[in-house]
């Protein structure tokens, strides 16, 4: 009797077991030139309890061989008081590879025009996170830079990293920041085959073992965003961003053939861009069962659970896809 009553206790304590770790929290990116949120973004800030939008302030590429901030955010309404904003600035790598860059200057231009920003705006910021894809090459120039970012600003700073920069970190070395963010998507090449490029799994798992040795801590970016990609004679000639395939199944021009393509049937002007006949349109798409799998193929990897979960990116036609599933993002969450 005393065995049966320890075995369902047992059993008990199990079921109610808690993790030993808080879920991580459910944040966005924010990548568009204009900040103003149709109510199913506000919703979905109120639904996931974001606290902290990752927001693109502008870029930074050369512009007659001088770094200059290019395509800036314009706030046209203000965020939910709940809400904080890091301001996410995408550098060009052709920037740090400008021979003679001097990085005190430029880290300190760009502090002050993140400033001018946040005061039109009316915002305060504690975080800064620079997105740039350096190359070996770089490296060193963009090393120092983020080093005067952190000099200079005495904010938090954090960068986005790639899965090769993760695994071969002896290599590409470790950037100078408080924390990392893994970019779990865009890890295929984005070409006529029928393998996808923003998230491929086998591509994937090639990284997987190396991410718990990686010696920063790291947060993940998931994708929840699609694309087409328009081949002519098997070559990118484009690629169509937040399209996905219903804008082709319910066009007579075009006719689905082994997903993920459609061929085009006749000469058509769609989307802003000229589809001849016989081109191909790849269309790609993130469902919720990749991003399940990810975060199952992530969870066991990361040396230390993620802070957050940063979804790329709050889009209300991104939403739409998932729709029909109210607690996707918590799930994804849960799994870390």
């Amino acid at each position: 009797m005393k065995r049966i009553t320890v075995l369902v206790l047992l059993s008990m304590l199990a079921a109610c077991r808690q993790p030993d770790h808080a879920p991580p929290a459910i944040s966005f990116y924010y990548w568009k030139t204009t900040f103003r949120l149709p109510a199913a973004e506000r919703a979905a800030l109120q639904q996931h309890r974001v606290s902290t939008l990752y927001v693109r302030y502008c870029d930074v590429a050369l512009r007659q061989g001088q770094p200059v901030p290019v395509s800036p955010i314009v706030f046209q309404e203000a965020l939910p008081r709940s809400v904080a904003i890091v301001p996410v600035v995408y550098i060009k790598n052709e920037v740090m590879l400008h021979p003679n860059l001097d990085v005190a200057d430029i880290a300190q231009k760009l502090l002050h025009y993140i400033d001018q920003i946040n005061a039109d705006a009316g915002i305060q910021t504690g975080e800064l996170q620079i997105d740039c894809d350096w190359t070996l090459t770089s490296r060193d120039t963009y090393f120092r830079f983020l080093d005067q970012l952190k000099r200079q600003s005495a904010k938090r700073l954090s960068a986005t990293i790639r899965l090769h920069q993760v695994k071969y970190y002896a290599t590409t070395g470790l950037p100078p920041v408080d924390r990392g963010v893994l970019m779990y998507y865009n890890m295929g090449r984005i070409g006529p085959a029928a393998a996808r490029s923003i998230y491929d799994r086998p591509t994937a798992q090639a990284y997987l073992g190396s991410i718990h040795a990686y010696p920063r801590p790291l947060d993940v970016a998931l994708p929840l965003f699609t694309w087409a990609i328009h081949l002519r004679d098997d070559k990118v000639i484009g690629l169509l961003n937040k399209t996905d395939r219903d804008t082709f199944a319910n066009d007579p021009h075009f006719e689905q053939k082994t997903p993920p393509f459609f061929e085009v049937k006749e000469n058509v002007l769609k989307l802003g861009k000229y589809f001849k006949q016989g081109d191909r349109v790849k269309v790609e798409a993130i469902t919720a069962d990749d991003l399940r799998e990810m975060a199952d193929d992530l969870s066991g990897e990361l040396a230390q659970p993620p802070a957050q979960i940063l979804f790329y990116d709050l889009d209300a036609s991104n939403l739409n896809h998932y729709n029909h599933e109210k607690d996707l993002l918590e799930d994804v969450s849960r799994s870390f």
